[in-house]
């Protein structure tokens, strides 16, 4: 399997996901599906990988996947719920997130024991994450409250001025509005932790944002098998 067909399947695996976690739990399973969207994105965020389209090479953070689909699960919430429930999943992933992260510092103050000899191993990978730059962890959660509320705005406002109809339109708006803002937020955090210039933060920004705009683009197809499902709660 190539990574792009691997990215491919992971993108339909996310959004099936949510729908799933929507078709048996309701609004609860899509609160479930943006904390494990903000938790998995940031653990991965730091992973950048190499696709090639179109005979261009593109670097994109791994935590982009994942961490897009925490938009299709807001924009479900916003359409079915309302926007105070969209605004109340997105608070709970940003408070659950910097409760992981201080977990996981807190975690490491733990010295492994000898008795098992992967305890040291599992110990350096938990420090690896925990210790992350402080700039790309502040930077990723200003990101994600920033966009994520913007999104959720933008999609009530666009419902409004439509009277309700064209779902395809606030869908697609909202989501690629504000996923522009979030990758330029993130982004040029690493002009300061990682030193890199402006222009080469540019050109991650913009990359990593073509694959957010597919993913919006492909949401859209599950949005529209869904938007009839009566579920209630």
């Amino acid at each position: 399997m190539t990574q792009e067909t691997l990215w491919l399947v992971v993108v339909l695996y996310d959004l099936a996901l949510t729908v799933f976690l929507y078709r048996f739990y309701g609004k609860q399973g899509l609160y479930a599906a943006v904390i494990l969207g903000i938790i998995l994105g940031n653990l991965q965020g730091g992973k950048v990988t190499e696709f090639i389209l179109f005979g261009t090479s593109f670097n994109v953070s791994m935590g982009a996947i994942l961490y897009s689909g925490i938009f299709f699960a807001t924009d479900i919430l916003n359409e079915k719920f309302g926007k105070a429930e969209a605004s109340k999943a997105v608070m709970l992933g940003f408070v659950t997130n910097v409760a992981v992260m201080i977990t996981l510092v807190v975690s490491t103050y733990f010295m492994p024991s000898s008795i098992a000899g992967s305890s040291g191993e599992v110990h350096s990978a938990i420090a690896t994450l925990a210790n992350y730059s402080p700039i790309f962890v502040i930077g990723s959660l200003t990101a994600y409250l920033v966009s994520q509320r913007f999104d959720v705005w933008f999609f009530h406002y666009l419902k409004q001025k439509t009277a309700g109809k064209k779902l395809w339109l606030r869908n697609n708006l909202s989501t690629i509005a504000s996923q522009l803002i979030d990758s330029f937020i993130y982004q040029f955090t690493w002009v300061i932790a990682a030193g890199l210039s402006f222009y080469e933060a540019l050109g991650l920004a913009l990359a990593k944002y073509i694959f957010k705009v597919f993913i919006a683009l492909i949401d859209t197809i599950f949005i529209y098998a869904i938007k009839d499902w009566d579920i209630k709660n």
